[in-house]
């Protein structure tokens, strides 16, 4: 046992020289020049020693990864409510003004009640029993979980579902958008996810196969779309939208871009249009649409459209139109045009963010293709009950007749009516400030105003190593409490300067956004006047 211990402790004393050695050899290949002093040199070699992974060590696509509307000014906003919250008076106002993310429940929008009883009694069906429910809830919310309920495996929103999503919720949405555009619609093409954002993601990784593939974005775009093709190691094909004509998309950019990637040797898969626009707000005009269509036929491209948006229209002109309707009146049958249509119960009047529900409509694919995408979405197992349950009350709520129809109504129609005056009242105070100038929100959730920066404060901005849009916007936040984002996190044409600013905060609090937003501005530019 002693000879035996003797050669254990010899082959371990061995063993503990030779890691040594190799971590010695190791450290004294690393790149010294990116350290040059001697104290960050050591904590690097402290920190290899001890830590699997660094910053140069992480999957290069998730640095190049960013996502704006969480970013650097929300940080800031998150750290000054902090400050308040442990020392009210610290700053020279009294409450940070969300005003970075399309989140209307954090805001003060209250959830549509014919849903959020469905939602209740799904999750809760014991009370379903009882006789004092018949007075608590609508007949019809009643008569619906009831219906959810049976399409459920053991009636439990906590089980597991088919990788797609219930197939009875899926033949709910499939009616609802059959009844939307006036054409079928197939519940095998959707697939239920956690919000839209999940989809986009798993078509990315459907398309890309190297940074050789390319995705055509709008710009200005959601940043989802610029870090999701970051994320899957693709690249980025710009095309930019017409300030001047309220954010127009002309064919004829898209050619050019299209043209100008392959020139780069970059195979273009897919285009992506949001529409309603995000952050620019325009809605696409129906001859437009048959455009981008018959673009997307001719050069053999995905279309995906993310119509999360679809029931937020503010002007009476303008009416959504989904891409599937325009390409079906067409006469381009599921053969014809690849199509990916998404929707969100994150948006429209309903704003329900954080119940995560959403859907893809997928048409246009092979069958070999479509088991693949099947593939994809079972890696994920299922999206949540709940948005899945959501997603299907958005697509059929309370009709004439029902119980909770008046109620319903009056809830949708007050919230988007008191979203167009927020947007008008915006606009209108944008537009009234020197040097800015500000398109019509004519759907969605966000106003994207150009800003005029004097010379002075460019190359104030370039002093301290930041953007001019971030440093207005940073400026704003802590004279302000205001939170925007600044343009660049979404794209702009290169010498522009832009911020989005949603239509979300409450009615009360308008007033006051527009009043500290004026006079910051004001001061903003007799500082930095040329």
């Amino acid at each position: 046992m002693q000879k035996y211990a003797r050669v254990t402790a010899s082959l371990i004393t061995d063993l503990l020289r030779r890691r040594s050695r190799q971590s010695s050899r190791l450290l004294s290949s690393t790149h010294i020049l990116d350290h040059p002093s001697s104290s960050s040199s050591s904590s690097l070699m402290s920190s290899s020693s001890t830590h699997p992974l660094s910053v140069a060590t992480i999957n290069d696509k998730v640095l190049k990864c960013e996502y704006a509307v969480r970013g650097e000014i929300v940080t800031l906003a998150q750290k000054l409510q902090e400050e308040l919250s442990a020392k009210p008076g610290l700053h020279p106002f009294d409450e940070i003004l969300y005003c970075n993310i399309g989140n209307p429940q954090s805001l003060g929008q209250q959830p549509i009640t014919f849903f959020r009883e469905v939602l209740a009694l799904c999750d809760h069906p014991a009370i379903l029993d009882r006789s004092e429910t018949q007075g608590l809830f609508s007949t019809d919310a009643i008569a619906r979980a009831w219906q959810i309920l049976d399409q459920i495996p053991g009636r439990a929103t906590g089980a597991y579902s088919h990788s797609q999503g219930i197939k009875g919720l899926r033949d709910t949405i499939a009616a609802g958008i059959e009844e939307r555009d006036g054409y079928p619609a197939d519940p095998n093409d959707i697939f239920l996810t956690d919000g839209a954002s999940p989809a986009v993601h798993m078509m990315m990784q459907l398309l890309i196969r190297s940074e050789g593939d390319g995705i055509l974005c709008p710009i200005p775009q959601y940043p989802l779309y610029s870090a999701s093709i970051a994320l899957h190691g693709g690249t980025l094909v710009p095309y930019y939208l017409d300030e001047a004509t309220g954010w127009g998309l002309e064919t004829s950019e898209l050619k050019k871009q299209l043209e100008a990637a392959k020139s780069k040797g970059i195979n273009v898969r897919a285009l992506v249009v949001i529409n309603p626009g995000n952050p620019t707000g325009q809605v696409l005009a129906e001859d437009n649409q048959r455009q981008i269509v018959e673009f997307c036929k001719q050069e053999g491209l995905v279309l995906l459209a993310d119509e999360v948006y679809q029931e937020n229209i503010y002007v009476p002109d303008k009416k959504f139109h989904s891409f599937k309707k325009i390409s079906r009146s067409m006469g381009y049958g599921n053969e014809d045009i690849a199509l990916v249509s998404f929707q969100s119960v994150s948006k429209g009047y309903y704003g329900e963010c954080g119940k995560r529900g959403g859907y893809m409509e997928v048409t246009g694919f092979s069958p070999e293709i479509r088991e693949q995408i099947y593939k994809v979405a079972s890696v994920n197992l299922c999206s949540n009950i709940s948005g899945q349950i959501l997603a299907s009350l958005v697509m059929n709520p309370p009709k004439v007749g029902d119980e909770s129809f008046e109620s319903y109504s009056a809830e949708k129609d007050g919230i988007l009516s008191s979203l167009a005056r927020r947007a008008k009242a915006l606009e209108d105070a944008l537009n009234s400030l020197e040097g800015v100038k500000c398109n019509k929100a004519e759907g969605a959730m966000y106003l994207f105003p150009r800003i005029y920066l004097p010379a002075k404060a460019i190359k104030a901005a370039e002093a301290v190593n930041t953007s001019p849009d971030t440093f207005y916007c940073r400026r704003l936040l802590n004279a302000t409490g205001i939170v925007v984002v600044p343009g660049s996190g979404f794209g702009q044409v290169p010498g522009t300067w832009h911020f989005r600013c949603t239509i979300l905060p409450q009615e009360d609090k308008i007033p006051a956004i527009v009043s500290r937003l004026t006079e910051f501005h004001k001061q903003f530019m007799e500082e930095f006047r040329d």
